[in-house]
């Protein structure tokens, strides 16, 4: 168990949670499905990059369009992918989310139950295209929070202030009042401690996909844990 500086000493009254990465489980638990840059045929590198540089248009939801958005981003690496590849990734993508949202950690589930029953105000805050939350009223987290914010639904990204401020104005809290729990994708971090949010790195899940990258994300906070049940030790709560 990491628990690098314990978070009982100050009363926060609501705790923000990052959702891929963060609450779903991890790859090692999930199930075999082919992943999408396998499916299009590109390196798994110049898929990330894809996904992650320059795709604001698809996170903020000026696209919607599962089909379309799996086109232009594969199309950005190599104009040649057939329509019929395109197709396919973009349905096994579909279902591979709609997989992650369904099969959340039994003990991610509890620990946000203890939270509640405990008196946090408890918020979700997610980088997510349209295609990506279609599971979403599926999964057994829908229901769990104060409140819940997509980007593709607010247009809004993290690290942008302004989602972070709307998300702390729907749960009617100060920002120093929360913490905020990512993996730290997307400069989530940075972002969270920009507007006075107290942000938690947590690693499980991209110890598994990106181990290399915990270091940096590690100096960037003073809280970390490894899996989300940690939290109640990290704020002096005894799980029952």
């Amino acid at each position: 168990m990491v628990i690098r500086v314990r978070a009982a000493s100050v009363r926060y009254k609501g705790i923000i949670f990052d959702l891929f990465h963060t609450l779903t489980g991890r790859e090692s638990e999930r199930g075999s499905l082919p992943t999408t840059s396998s499916v299009l045929g590109v390196e798994q590198a110049a898929w990330n990059e894809a996904l992650v540089k320059g795709s604001r248009w698809r996170l903020s939801g000026q696209e919607r369009d599962a089909l379309t958005i799996i086109r232009t981003l594969a199309h950005s690496i190599d104009p040649t992918i057939p329509e019929e590849r395109i197709g396919e990734a973009s349905r096994m993508r579909v279902r591979a989310f709609r997989e992650a949202l369904r099969n959340i950690p039994r003990r991610n589930i509890d620990t946000l139950k203890t939270l509640r029953t405990e008196g946090f105000k408890l918020a979700l805050l997610s980088n997510a295209d349209a295609s990506e939350i279609e599971g979403w009223p599926e999964s057994p987290l829908c229901g769990s929070f104060d409140a819940e914010l997509f980007s593709c639904e607010v247009g809004h990204v993290k690290p942008e202030a302004e989602i972070y401020l709307r998300c702390l104005g729907m749960l009617g809290l100060a920002a120093e009042e929360c913490l905020f729990v990512g993996d730290g994708g997307s400069d989530e971090l940075q972002g969270a401690q920009a507007v006075g949010l107290n942000p938690v790195l947590i690693t499980g899940v991209i110890s598994e996909l990106w181990p290399e990258v915990i270091p940096a994300r590690r100096s960037l906070v003073q809280l970390e844990i490894r899996d989300v049940p940690e939290l109640l030790g990290l704020l002096g709560i005894t799980a029952s």
